[in-house]
């Protein structure tokens, strides 16, 4: 497969002068003579910079996923700013402090550990918290840092081992685009190579710091004056000037926000996923929302008893959540349906390259074991000595599942057979996220997550669990299972977009002639990190902001939409009856469908030039589950802004839009990081900020 990419080059003065260069995404790019040889590829310059760079994007992943259950990849992030800072190292410093050449073999390397590193972060915006919201776990997340710990363990590793044997399937063989790893591969390129890489390589760093610094200050100065920097109430201010019947709107979350984080994501999403989005919420909480509650099937509170008419629809009270549920509970049954009738609607069109992915996989473990030399009906163009040998990653493989069983079994009394179970599952949907990521760069791994927890929900009723034990077990399955197919998957934006790491990773390997074996090595160092990371991030954001787990709080800066569906389906397969209200789940076995007729139709009647034109049901259903609007005005704006930008200004957008996105998202989750620990300082702008804009005088930050 090829594809025409429009490259920015300058000429001897400097000048950007586009031409088009037709780029295989196949096959690795050809070298440049003039380039220096790379003899180290693996070193600890770029593992130690990647690790790092990585931990920023897991302080963005967490911070993110609570907000919206989307979490972004580090590869662009990592590749850019790992380039700004070790492209002058390199030249400076002395070799035993870290100089010697630096070429895009070793930036790939940095870009591999940043995006292991910053892996893991949606365990802890989905389960755990729901875990928590149930009551099935210590009061606070503190009181289990080392189950914490020890579960991320389980869940590190098996990635690195499942990928090995897919990459010759889906890279090699199917050739797969993996579009994410190719953006990867392709900057990456055009920092090192060519006449005008240093110029081109100096305006994308800055480009990136400059965005990065920007969605810092933004985060961190706006928690001061929410209501004027950060969140715009429109509606309520045009209700205080008179227009009465405004106030109706702001009670349904439709809000304004100068969110960088989301503007930065619009722009790399593209217009399908992220108009799909808005749609799913002005459904959900324009329409359908209205709807239900003027119907009487939904019920509201009253939010300021000071604001007529300005109500409360978000409680995730479960009091009576059949006879008596608000807006949000009610909406979370058609969301959560969607999404996964959307991603196995995706999986059953495409079942016959999934059959071929698993026999080509379980193919390559037997030739290990068979007497005959069966040969691959591909070329692999990596020398031998640079391929992971069988013994790595098949050892790696033994040993993260014996300590699986082990943790499973002792600290959360899970059956060893249930855990097998967790794992062969795991395996399995790896192929659906490959397939997905590589095909579409989607990969939904939650609904993934939700779906195998369907399946563990009736393994607990067959062993007569109590409820509250059916529950844990359920949401740690589940976990365990998304875990695995998060890390083995491509560069993410989760649900629908930029998904899991390793194969992406190895696509951006390919198609820059770089090792894999040095590539793994970087993983793995990447995974370590993530695992301490990732679980102290959660404990630190917990400690801030009591609200993420603990559903008597009235409202939270983190709406949790992963956290509300992950919740939702524990409490429905683990509960003796079914606690979902009858209409509620009339609506989503309705939208269901459409979810399941709009995939089928894409892949029998539409021809594949039209595909951008179907709605994306995934990012639909994620409007439905979030309970504010302001996420997906922000990416309509970020993907409406670069659809013009790319329009009207294709050189400067080219040069600049993949880096200013990646410095919005990263800077925004530190920027989270930040406030976090000012909150618990007492210096937060909870404390000493103002109130002003804000709806009714109260602190809205």
């Amino acid at each position: 497969m090829t594809t025409d990419i429009i490259s920015v080059s300058g000429d001897s003065e400097g000048k950007l002068e586009p031409h088009v260069q037709s780029i295989n995404t196949d096959d690795p790019f050809p070298e440049s003579p003039d380039a220096p040889v790379e003899d180290q590829q693996l070193t600890v310059r770029a593992v130690l910079v990647g690790c790092i760079l990585g931990g920023i994007i897991a302080a963005s992943n967490i911070y993110l996923g609570l907000k919206t259950g989307w979490t972004f990849g580090s590869s662009l992030f990592g590749a850019i700013l790992g380039f700004a800072i070790l492209k002058p190292l390199s030249r400076s410093a002395p070799t035993f402090l870290g100089g010697g050449y630096f070429g895009p073999k070793e930036n790939n390397v940095c870009q591999s550990a940043a995006t292991s590193a910053g892996s893991l972060g949606l365990l802890f915006t989905s389960g755990f918290p729901a875990a928590y919201q149930l009551g099935l776990l210590s009061v606070h997340p503190k009181d289990d840092f080392g189950r914490l710990i020890t579960f991320t363990i389980c869940c590190a590793f098996f990635g690195l081992s499942f990928t090995q044997p897919l990459r010759k399937f889906y890279i090699l063989k199917l050739k797969l685009v993996f579009p994410s790893g190719v953006a990867a591969a392709y900057t990456i390129q055009s920092l090192h190579v060519g006449k005008n890489a240093e110029v081109t390589a100096r305006k994308k760093t800055k480009a990136l710091i400059y965005a990065f610094t920007f969605a810092i200050l933004l985060r961190v100065v706006s928690e001061y004056a929410p209501g004027m920097l950060w969140d715009w109430h429109v509606f309520y201010a045009l209700n205080r000037i008179g227009w009465s019947s405004a106030i109706a709107v702001e009670s349904w979350g439709w809000i304004w926000e100068w969110t960088p984080a989301f503007i930065g994501v619009g722009m790399l999403t593209g217009i399908n996923a992220s108009y799909s989005f808005l749609s799913g919420s002005f459904l959900a909480w324009a329409i359908m929302g209205p709807i239900i509650v003027a119907k009487g099937l939904a019920f509201g509170s009253v939010a300021n008893q000071s604001i007529p008419g300005y109500m409360n629809y978000m409680s995730m009270s479960l009091t009576d959540p059949i006879n008596h549920p608000s807006p949000r509970y009610w909406l979370i049954w058609p969301g959560t349906l969607m999404l996964l009738c959307a991603s196995f609607a995706e999986v059953g069109c495409n079942w016959k390259s999934l059959y071929a992915g698993m026999r080509s996989a379980c193919g390559t473990l037997l030739q290990r074991f068979s007497k005959d030399n069966v040969e691959d009906d591909f070329v692999d163009p990596v020398p031998e000595h640079e391929r992971v040998p069988f013994w790595a990653w098949s050892s790696l493989l033994i040993v993260s599942t014996i300590i699986t069983c082990v943790v499973m079994n002792v600290q959360f009394g899970e059956n060893v057979g249930v855990t097998l179970l967790a794992i062969l599952f795991s395996f399995l949907f790896s192929f659906i996220g490959c397939e997905s990521a590589g095909r579409t760069n989607i990969n939904p791994v939650t609904s993934i997550g939700n779906a195998s927890q369907l399946i563990f929900g009736g393994l607990g009723r067959g062993q007569n669990y109590a409820i509250k034990r059916g529950e844990l077990l359920n949401l740690l399955s589940g976990m365990l299972t998304l875990g695995n197919v998060l890390c083995s998957n491509t560069e993410y934006l989760l649900m629908p977009r930029l998904a899991g790491h390793m194969i992406g990773d190895l696509k951006t390997t390919h198609l820059l002639r770089a090792s894999p074996k040095a590539v793994f090595v970087a993983q793995l160092f990447g995974a370590v990190v993530s695992i301490f990371v990732s679980a102290g991030l959660y404990v630190v954001f917990s400690t801030a902001y009591p609200c993420i787990n603990d559903l008597n709080h009235t409202t939270c800066a983190f709406p949790t939409p992963d956290v509300q569906s992950w919740r939702a389906v524990a409490v429905a397969v683990s509960s003796s009856t079914l606690p979902i209200p009858p209409t509620s789940g009339y609506a989503a076995i309705a939208l269901g469908l459409a979810a399941v007729i709009s995939v089928v139709a894409k892949y029998t009647i539409v021809p594949p030039k039209y595909h951008d034109f179907i709605p994306n049901f995934n990012a639909i259903g994620i409007g439905f589950i979030m309970n504010i609007c302001t996420y997906p005005l922000a990416m309509f704006f970020g993907s409406t802004l670069a659809f013009f930008w790319r329009r009207m200004f294709f050189n400067n957008y080219q040069m600049y839009c993949f880096a200013v996105a990646a410095g919005f998202i990263a800077g925004e989750g530190l920027g989270g990081i930040i406030n976090a620990i000012f909150t618990i300082a007492g210096i937060s702008g909870a404390t000493h900020g103002t109130s002003v804009g804000c709806p009714g005088g109260v602190y809205c930050g």
